[in-house]
């Protein structure tokens, strides 16, 4: 963020967010979804992903209580077994979250550099496989994929319950196309 000084040059201001007490300076926005705004932030030489919950409308999903929704589905997330960043904090009143940072290519960036993501579809159809067996669907977008040391993570903690015509093969596989 900049903003001028007295004498009219440009000066970087560090933008700040805070999460149960603790404080993160934030260094970019990495990405805006239905459910919130996902920022680069660190602390003590740590970076991480930072959400902050927005109640922007969307017209073709229905949210309840969003934190809460994270806080429950990285819960079911994380008993399938799906591979996804860690919650680290979660803060209720200013509805913000903070989880791991995957640092990586998504499935999108790869696909719009006409890069293979062959080497890939062998995780996406096991994690669909896990997330079905556990009963859930969840969002096979590419933009929610990250590539890190070759292996695939969810780097979203939406899920809903199990619907065939949400699956990666009925819905999702449409959007892996190379």
């Amino acid at each position: 963020m900049e903003e001028p000084n007295a004498a009219g040059a440009a000066v970087l201001r560090m933008e700040t967010k805070t999460v149960n007490g603790t404080e993160y300076e934030i260094l970019c926005l990495l990405g805006h979804g239905k459910g919130g705004y996902s920022y680069l932030a660190q602390r003590d030489g740590r970076q991480v992903v930072l959400k902050q919950i927005h109640h922007e409308p969307c017209d073709y999903y229905t949210f309840g209580n969003k934190i809460e929704a994270e806080r429950n589905d990285y819960a079911r997330l994380k008993a399938a077994g799906i591979r996804m960043p860690a919650l680290i904090d979660l803060d209720e009143t200013t509805e913000r979250i903070v989880k791991e940072y995957i640092n990586g290519p998504t499935i999108l960036a790869l696909l719009e550099r006409h890069e293979s993501i062959a080497p890939y579809l062998p995780q996406i159809r096991s994690m669909a496989a896990i997330a079905k067996e556990a009963g859930l669907n969840i969002d096979y977008y590419p933009t929610n994929f990250v590539v890190q040391d070759g292996l695939l993570y969810y780097i979203d903690y939406e899920c809903n319950p199990y619907m065939d015509e949400w699956s990666f093969e009925t819905w999702g596989s449409k959007y892996w196309q190379e």
